[in-house]
């Protein structure tokens, strides 16, 4: 049964890479193109967790009509596979000597004097943007992090998504199993990058996004504070053309900062904040396909930690 199972991943991991093949042959403007295509049949047609999608932005813009959803998602969907034909090129359109002309950076000296600096560092973002890229291009100016991520169930198609990661430097630390190598990363002074958006389930800590109550990993405001390790929040959002895109620091948090009783909650409150100004930039180009509040807390009412404890909370 072992070899069918891993005989059935291989035929999968063959036709990926043949569609990668297929992707990098043809312009990204065709590519922009094709994605418009495959999100209209998505949207319109298949309506693929279209449910899911639109009750998300019910709760996030609530002032949305049904049909400024559906555009929405529309957009939404565009996005995505543009994001994959993206990926498909990025190795062999972005490098050293050129970075320039596609990328803008925003914001981002407070970022490198703190990267710079004898201290671990926290990167947060979110499934916004092609964050596959940013990770991507942190390691090329110099950079490298450990990235937490899922492991894929196929494990041909694993290794060829954490080749792409390596590529510049990442080390991939798995998501399930890897608190151990985490936290000698964080001793080490080293800078760990994480997807911050994504379900905790009850044992996470609630707090609001978008202003509905969120499940919320803990493990990032207990690292930070246990490690003097400060929290930046980033994103690379793309501007237009595709595989042109900015990068930029929305805000710090330094946890020697950090006076709330309840010091926890408040880092994760601050942090989801701040995702969900990133978000509303560009809300077109988040997942809106994951079930981000999926879980709620047993009781209605939810205290909102008041950022005045912070003294700085850039």
């Amino acid at each position: 049964m072992h070899r069918v199972a891993l005989l059935g991943h291989f035929i999968v991991y063959v036709i990926v890479r043949f569609l990668i093949f297929v992707v990098q042959m043809i312009p990204l403007a065709v590519g922009s193109w094709l994605a418009w295509c495959l999100a209209y049949l998505f949207t319109y047609v298949l309506r693929i967790r279209y449910s899911v999608a639109d009750e998300n932005l019910r709760y996030a813009f609530a002032e949305l009509s049904p049909s400024q959803r559906r555009d929405l998602i529309l957009r939404m969907w565009h996005h995505l596979f543009l994001l994959v034909m993206e990926v498909a090129h990025t190795q062999a359109k972005i490098r050293e000597e050129n970075w320039r002309q596609r990328a803008t950076l925003k914001n981002v000296e407070p970022l490198v004097k703190l990267l710079l600096e004898d201290r671990p560092v926290i990167i947060v973002t979110a499934h916004f943007g092609n964050f596959e890229l940013g990770g991507y291009m942190l390691g090329l100016l110099g950079f490298p992090s450990a990235t937490i991520a899922r492991n894929l169930d196929n494990p041909f198609l694993d290794r060829f998504v954490q080749r792409f990661r390596a590529a510049r430097g990442q080390y991939l630390i798995p998501k399930v199993g890897g608190a151990d190598q985490v936290e000698e990363m964080i001793q080490k002074g080293h800078t760990i990058a994480v997807l911050a958006d994504q379900d905790a389930g009850r044992k996470g800590c609630f707090v609001p996004f978008f202003g509905r109550p969120a499940s919320t990993f803990k493990a990032i405001a207990l690292l930070s504070l246990e490690y003097d390790a400060p929290i930046a929040v980033v994103y690379a959002r793309r501007t237009g053309k595709p595989l042109h895109f900015e990068m930029g620091l929305v805000g710090i948090l330094d946890p020697r900062d950090v006076s709330a009783p309840d010091a926890v909650t408040f880092v994760t409150q601050w942090y989801t904040s701040r995702l969900e100004e990133m978000i509303r930039s560009a809300p077109e180009q988040y997942w809106w396909i994951h079930r981000r509040w999926k879980t709620q807390p047993k009781s209605p009412k939810l205290r909102i930690p008041s950022e005045q404890a912070v003294r700085s909370a850039a």
